[in-house]
């Protein structure tokens, strides 16, 4: 009983985490990274879904390596993120937008600090866990 629960939760997760992946390689935000999550997830209960796993994590770890290449890319990270946590808090305070509300909102403001957190996750692969140390002298 409990590994059907287990496989049941893992195609839950697993699918969600793959469906928004897949709806944000069009939108803004960390699309591969989801895709990969979900093919994880999905991979552990249902083993064939694990052939999909390497191509995409190759694809995902080149894409993440971009976003964070250069300066410009960062700062245009940062400020869709800040543009999405921005337009979130707008979708929730302004009821009269096109589907505005909360729901919308809080999606927005989600999807903002996920970018976020994905983008320092990026830059911590690529440059190093630790910030440089500062010499002086004695």
């Amino acid at each position: 009983m409990a590994r059907h629960i287990r496989r049941v939760f893992a195609l839950a997760a697993g699918g969600a985490l793959l469906l928004v992946g897949v709806a944000l390689l069009v939108l803004p935000g960390p699309g591969l990274l989801l895709v990969l999550a979900g093919l994880l997830v999905l991979g552990r209960e249902f083993p064939g879904v694990n052939r999909h796993i390497e191509p995409v994590r190759k694809r995902a770890v080149w894409a993440s390596e971009e976003s964070v290449s250069s300066g410009w890319r960062i700062a245009g990270s940062v400020l869709a993120a800040l543009c999405l946590i921005g337009g979130g808090v707008v979708w929730g305070v302004v009821p009269d937008l096109p589907f505005g509300g909360w729901s919308v909102g809080s999606g927005l403001i989600l999807s903002g600090l996920v970018l976020a957190g994905l983008l320092v996750w990026s830059y911590r692969q690529v440059h190093g866990h630790r910030a440089p140390v500062m010499e002086h002298d004695d």
